[in-house]
């Protein structure tokens, strides 16, 4: 059993996308600008899903871990984060102008960055902005991360009272060897008392996120921090596959002179936190999240209803297009993504001047859109039903074939070897296939050829 893994992970561990969005941010052209950006907000008010998703990032870290791909910088004064935070107001209220008031918002996501690692009166600020512009629905979900190291008892209680309701904790790894490897910091309390601590003050839920493939983790050492993350007992367990790309990210290569696990122990480090995960009572969901099964997320997956987007993996009910505010921040429209600029003063500058600080984006076809929900069912739900889709999309079923010049003999090789199995106009990725989700995905995606952009390896 275990050559024959090996075997599979030698021959799938290709470079590819991870499909949080599709086509992947490689293809975001900066011929898409602020203009192009008003259109598709106005357009988006008549585009399903109907519900409204909000972003807000926050590029500032105290230090930045070597081994993160997110837009992030250090050495942030009081009075470049106020002229920061007054940039995402002004920005907040030339958007919300423009959306139908009519709209609820199910969702607000605050990642970075460090969120917390900024004064909290500023969270304050954007919080209250957020509840003036926008109509939140009754069951709306407001999280933010969190960086241990900065998290305290009473920032805990201020999140609360300014509504948040869910705290994701990025510890990335508990021996403090590998979060020095990485430039992280431990955290100052007990992760046990925190997690208490969130539960105590009535927050409906906590996740907290690990990372497998970092330096100096060894599959058994890996097994004792999911072990640990276990006994934790938060609703929701998120284990990352390490992406290296230092040609992107140069800052990685400083973990090269480290050295990382094998793809093989990486892949081991995954089939064992599932195994020890579900054996503990959590349900797989997606490629990297697992949750108790009271959980919506599980609940979603359990009717195939599960979706994804920037944010993460979320339901129906608070699936919204993402609106993203901030820095770098990427909003995620029915039609169009945009992105704004990475650069924190060039951001501030262009919304003092413009309202808007669009740095590239792109609007998709029609094509396109069908391509995305399907990647998003095979990468969320493991399964896809063809005539689900000409469903969503009220079409004949011979177009959505047609437009995904769907091949059964396509997936011969994954089927062959028990990672999946086609049933008429259904797809199944069976629990063997998982890991391999990425490369099941890339068969829907006429994209990859072009060859366009640095992808990290699949497994």
């Amino acid at each position: 059993m275990i050559d024959n893994y090996k075997k599979l992970v030698k021959k799938y561990n290709e470079s590819g996308p991870r499909y949080t969005s599709y086509p992947p941010a490689t293809f975001f052209s900066e011929s898409y600008g602020n203009k192009n950006y008003i259109e598709s907000i106005e357009l988006s008010n008549s585009e399903k899903p109907k519900n409204i998703s909000i972003y807000v990032h926050v590029p500032f870290c105290p230090q930045i871990c070597h081994f993160c791909g997110c837009t992030t910088e250090t050495g942030f004064s009081r009075p470049f984060l106020e002229r920061y935070v007054d940039a995402v107001i002004k920005e907040i209220d030339y958007v919300a102008d423009r959306i139908d008031q009519n709209r609820n918002l199910t969702q607000v996501h605050w990642g970075g960055g460090t969120p917390n690692a900024i004064s909290y009166k500023f969270i304050e600020r954007i919080t209250l902005k957020l509840k003036e512009r926008f109509n939140f629905s009754q069951n709306y979900e407001m999280a933010i991360e969190c960086n241990p190291a900065h998290l305290e008892f009473r920032h805990i209680e201020l999140l609360k009272k300014y509504g948040f309701n869910r705290i994701s904790i990025g510890i990335q790894d508990f021996r403090k060897d590998v979060l020095d490897a990485i430039n992280r910091r431990e955290s100052k309390r007990p992760l046990e008392d925190i997690v208490k601590k969130i539960e105590d003050t009535g927050f409906s839920g906590t996740n907290i996120d690990l990372v497998y493939g970092l330096p100096l983790q060894t599959v058994d050492s890996f097994k004792k921090t999911i072990d640990r993350a276990i006994n934790l007992g938060t609703d929701r367990i998120v284990t990352f596959s390490y992406a290296h790309v230092p040609s992107v990210l140069p800052r990685q290569k400083i973990l090269e002179e480290i050295g990382f696990p094998s793809p093989e122990s990486k892949a081991k480090m995954y089939e064992n936190s599932y195994d020890q995960l579900t054996k503990a009572g959590y349900v797989s969901v997606g490629m990297d999240h697992y949750s108790k099964p009271h959980d919506e997320f599980a609940i979603a997956l359990n009717e195939k209803k599960l979706h994804r987007n920037f944010q993460g993996y979320c339901t129906r009910e608070t699936t919204g297009q993402v609106y993203g505010f901030g820095a770098s921040a990427i909003s995620q429209l029915d039609s169009a993504y945009s992105q704004n600029h990475k650069n924190t003063m060039e951001y501030i500058r262009n919304i003092e001047k413009n309202n808007l600080s669009v740095y590239r984006g792109y609007a998709l076809s029609y094509n396109e859109k069908v391509i995305r929900h399907v990647i998003n069912a095979v990468m969320c739900n493991y399964y896809v039903d063809f005539s689900e889709v000409a469903k969503y999309f009220n079409c004949p079923l011979y177009e959505i074939i047609s437009i995904l010049e769907y091949d059964p003999s396509n997936f011969k090789d994954f089927i062959e070897d028990g990672l999946m199995e086609i049933d008429g106009e259904k797809i199944t990725i069976h629990k063997s296939g998982r890991l391999f989700t990425r490369n099941i995905s890339m068969r829907f995606d006429p994209l990859v050829k072009q060859k366009v952009g640095t992808y990290s390896k699949t497994i």
